[in-house]
C-alpha cells in the first residue's frame, strides 16, 4: 500500500505502508519518538566519472542514477545532518539506527552521528562473497561494505538479542565482520523489462541478521531510503511492523509486489534464543509457596554427595549451614560461588529430577499471562 504524506504530524503511524515523498519531510510528518529500529541505506554519492566498461569493453551497470549525485560533499554532508536529525527525533529513547555505506560516505555519516548526540555501538563490515572485481585494475577490489550500529543516547537501553544471533553462528560469539553474498540470480529484483530493478538491492541475509540481532517481534522498524523493500519483506517475515519511505514510483511498484507476495513465520518460528538475564527472576521460595516442594523435603547435589532440606521460608539447612540454594550450595561444596537452580535436585517416582524444571514450568506460565 503507497500513502502520500504531508508535512502536518500525524497522529498515528501508518505501519507497514511504504510512503510517497521526501525521507526528511516524511519523517517530521511522523510522531516523535514512535520509532524501535531505524535502517537506513542513503545515496552513496559514488562520484563515478564517466562509463564504466569490463576487459570485454561490455558496459558495467553501475549506480549512476540522479538519487545519488549531490554537487559537493558540502551538499552531501547538509543532506545527512537533516534527515539523520529527522531520524533521531522519530526513534524512541531507547531506540537505535543502523547505517550502511561505502567508503565514499560512511565516514561522513559517522561523524555527523556522533555530532548529533547518537552513540556509536559497532561498526559492522559485510564481506561480500562475491563482490563485482575492479574492471579498471587500478585500485584494490571493494569487497566490503561497512555499516554502523548506533543507539539514540549513551544511555539507552537498546535491544541486542547476543544469544540469538550466537545461535545464528553455529553457538560461537557473533563477531563485527560479516561474510554475506551480494543479491544474485532469484534474489535479484527485475523489473517489467527483465533489468535489474535496484542497483544496489541489499541482500536478505543482511536484514535477517539486523532485525533477528536488534529488534523483537511487534517492534517498528521505519527505512527512509525503501528502494525494492528488503526491509520491509524481512520485517513482515519476523512479525515486526514496518514504515517504509520511497520517493521513486519504480521501486514502490516491486516493493508492493515483493511485500504483498511475502509471507509471516508463524509465532513459534519467531521465538529465538534468550538471554537467561533476560527472562522473568523465579525465586526459589515461590516453588515453596505453590507446594511444587514441600517444607522438609530433601534436595541432592547433582554429584550425588550432598543433601539439605526445604524449609518453610524457601532456604536449605544442611550440614552446618542455612540459607539460599546458591549459599548452602557453595558451602557444601567449598567453592566461592553456586548456581543453585543447576546444583539441586529433588526425587519423584524414584527419579532425580532438577529444581530448574520447576523454574521454568512457572516461567512459561507467566509468559502467557
Amino acid at each position: 500500500m503507497t500513502v502520500k504524506t504531508k508535512v502536518k504530524v500525524a497522529q498515528t503511524l501508518p505501519l507497514n505502508t511504504i510512503i510517497d515523498g521526501d525521507c526528511i519531510a516524511v519523517m517530521n510528518s511522523l510522531p516523535a519518538g514512535s520509532v524501535d529500529l531505524i535502517f537506513a541505506d542513503p545515496p552513496y554519492n559514488l562520484q563515478l566519472k564517466g562509463d564504466l566498461h569490463r576487459p570485454d569493453n561490455s558496459r558495467v551497470d553501475a549506480v549512476d542514477d540522479a538519487w545519488d549525485q549531490f554537487d559537493s560533499f558540502a551538499a552531501y554532508d547538509r543532506f545527512t545532518k537533516a534527515w539523520l536529525a529527522a531520524a533521531r527525533r522519530l526513534l524512541k529513547p531507547n531506540g537505535a539506527i543502523w547505517v550502511i555505506g561505502s567508503y565514499h560516505n560512511v565516514f561522513r555519516m559517522g561523524a555527523e552521528l556522533q555530532n548529533q548526540g547518537f552513540w556509536i555501538l559497532n561498526d559492522v563490515v559485510w564481506r561480500k562473497a562475491n563482490p563485482m572485481p575492479n574492471f579498471r585494475g587500478k585500485r584494490l577490489t571493494n569487497a566490503h561494505e561497512t555499516l554502523i550500529w548506533a543507539s539514540k543516547e549513551e544511555a539507552s537501553k537498546y535491544t541486542f538479542n547476543y544469544e540469538a544471533l550466537k545461535a545464528l553462528n553455529e553457538g560461537v560469539q557473533m563477531r563485527s565482520d560479516w561474510v554475506l553474498p551480494i543479491c544474485t540470480g532469484h534474489e535479484r529484483l527485475k523489473d517489467d523489462q527483465g533489468d535489474k530493478a535496484h542497483p544496489t538491492q541489499k541482500p536478505q541475509s543482511l536484514l535477517h541478521r539486523v532485525i533477528v540481532g536488534t529488534t523483537n517481534p511487534g517492534d517498528v522498524i521505519l527505512d527512509p531510503f525503501f528502494g525494492t523493500g528488503t526491509t520491509g519483506a524481512v520485517a513482515k517475515m519476523l512479525g515486526r511492523d514496518f514504515i517504509g519511505i520511497e520517493r521513486e514510483a519504480a521501486y514502490r511498484k516491486v516493493a508492493e509486489k515483493r511485500i504483498a507476495n511475502t509471507r509471516k513465520f508463524d509465532s513459534e518460528a519467531l521465538e529465538v534464543s534468550a538471554s537467561k538475564r533476560a527472562e522473568p527472576r523465579v525465586a526459589f521460595g515461590v516453588l515453596v509457596e505453590r507446594g511444587m516442594l514441600r517444607p522438609g523435603e530433601e534436595l541432592w547435589s547433582m554429584n550425588g554427595r550432598h543433601k539439605a532440606k526445604v524449609r518453610a521460608d524457601g532456604t536449605l539447612i544442611g550440614d552446618d549451614i542455612k540459607g539460599s540454594i546458591h549459599q548452602v550450595g557453595a558451602y557444601l561444596e567449598g567453592a566461592p560461588s553456586c548456581n543453585g537452580w543447576t546444583y539441586w535436585q529433588f526425587k519423584r517416582d524414584g527419579q532425580k529430577v532438577p529444581i530448574d524444571l520447576l523454574r521454568q514450568q512457572i516461567r512459561s506460565e507467566m509468559e502467557k499471562h
